[in-house]
């Protein structure tokens, strides 16, 4: 006999069927999917913010700002989630495809990845 995997009701229909309904699965796979602790979940939200501040920034894919203008939308320098380094010696932190490096004068480049 097989049964929902959330609320384990007896399952009718196709044979590979793993949920009775839609809100089953949609809670099963919430639980799976959420932050496990409070740790990962203010790193994860970190990200996602200077993500939003840097798409708000840099509309046209390739622009500069301050340095001041970042912190004062929010901007956090510590969280990224990688680092590319050119041929020319430049380094580029990155939040996924939105970008940025140093420039004199506290201003950044900012720039995004083509996908």
């Amino acid at each position: 006999m097989r049964t929902c995997l959330e609320c384990s009701e007896k399952l009718v229909g196709r044979e590979d069927k793993k949920f009775c309904s839609d809100s089953c699965r949609n809670a099963y796979n919430n639980k799976i999917n959420k932050d496990s602790n409070n740790f990962m979940r203010n790193v994860n939200n970190k990200l996602r913010k200077n993500y939003r501040i840097l798409s708000e920034l840099n509309v046209d894919g390739k622009s500069k700002a301050t340095k001041e203008k970042m912190i004062n939308k929010g901007f956090d320098f510590d969280f990224f989630t990688n680092i590319l380094q050119t041929k020319t010696g430049n380094t580029y932190y990155f939040l996924y495809d939105q970008g940025y490096r140093s420039l004199d004068n506290d201003y950044y480049m900012l720039v995004k990845k083509e996908i």
